[in-house]
């Protein structure tokens, strides 16, 4: 009778030995991940940061061009730009042996 309680006594301690050691196992890996995810955060923020700053100056370039093209468009004026005035043409009276446009 006793090596029966001992023999269910081992076999429930070597199941909640594993069970126990195999949560240390994942709470280490889980600490050793977030160690190394931690030492990693600050150089991704920073290319991060370095990426939005980028697409923001581009975004700003051509909004300044942008901008610069509508006011030179809206300030600049025809006159300066337009050809002479157009001239009337002389008026060519049909003859019998000249048709008109030809």
């Amino acid at each position: 009778m006793e090596q029966a309680v001992i023999a269910a006594l081992l076999l429930v301690g070597l199941v909640i030995g594993a069970g126990v050691g195999a949560s240390y196992a994942r709470a280490q890996r889980g600490w050793k991940d977030y160690k190394t995810i931690r030492t990693t955060v600050p150089g991704a923020r920073r290319t991060a940061w370095m990426a939005t700053r980028a697409v923001i100056t581009k975004i700003g370039v051509i909004a300044l061009l942008l901008f610069g093209a509508a006011a030179y468009a809206a300030s600049a004026s025809d006159h300066d730009r337009a050809g002479p005035d157009p001239t009337p043409t002389p008026t060519v009276t049909a003859t019998p042996g000249h048709r008109a446009g030809r």
